[in-house]
């Protein structure tokens, strides 16, 4: 069985930091399958409340419950089912012989599991990232592949994005000083996947080698850098 310490580091890592499923997978030992059931619950298995059995004479009705409460998404709030009317439901049209209390009680859990969960996330102020991206558009009534760069103050939600014809180290540092005159400061470090504009090699124990171009610009500006974990194996 996995510790709660365990869950809470790989928790964080993917909600807070923002490190995918696959990258916490491998930093951390785990399969993708179980860094999947680690988000969404806070503590191992072993350690939550088993939830009540449902009834044997309800189990071949609870399909038939999930989809209307699933087509009731889809309607107005006042417009949907509750309990009491999925009971009548039951017992007048699918000749369900059980009791109310166990289709309220299923229709409770139900309506729970499936209710949206937001994670609030916070982020220190002067903290930046900033990556590349494509997106196509139409210039002249022709289709192209354009490359924009990108980068956001998470912190504030300042977002700032210049479009480019290509991912050059032109660009990446052109798109640098374009965004912190339109920030109109430089922030005091920024997140980068590694990108072999900033990147040149990485070394043994996860050392970054800075490129020449990517070294210059941050000792011109005097921003930190962070990176994410380097991807093993590809």
């Amino acid at each position: 069985m996995f510790t709660v310490e365990l869950y809470a580091r790989v928790r964080r890592a993917v909600m807070a930091e923002g490190l995918s499923r696959r990258e916490a997978a491998r930093r951390f030992g785990v399969h993708r399958n179980t860094i999947t059931k680690m988000l969404q619950y806070s503590v191992p298995p072993g350690y939550r409340r088993r939830e009540r059995p449902i009834s044997k004479k309800l189990g071949p009705y609870m399909a038939w419950i999930d989809k209307v409460l699933a087509d009731d998404r889809l309607v107005h709030a006042k417009q949907r089912h509750t309990a009491q009317r999925i009971f009548e439901r039951l017992r007048d049209e699918e000749g369900f012989s059980g009791g109310y209390t166990i289709v309220r009680e299923y229709v409770a859990q139900a309506q729970l599991r499936s209710r949206e969960m937001f994670i609030p996330l916070s982020h220190r102020p002067g903290n930046a990232q900033a990556d590349f991206g494509e997106a196509d558009a139409y210039i002249a009534g022709r289709k192209v592949r354009f490359h924009y760069f990108c980068m956001d103050l998470p912190h504030s939600d300042g977002c700032f994005v210049k479009a480019y014809p290509a991912e050059t180290a032109e660009a990446f540092c052109d798109g640098h000083v374009a965004a912190f005159a339109f920030f109109g400061g430089v922030p005091q470090s920024i997140l980068y996947d590694n990108t072999r504009l900033a990147v040149a090699r990485i070394v043994k124990g996860g050392e970054r080698l800075r490129s020449q171009m990517f070294a210059e610009l941050q000792s011109h500006y005097l921003f930190a850098d962070r990176f994410w974990p380097a991807r093993q194996g590809e």
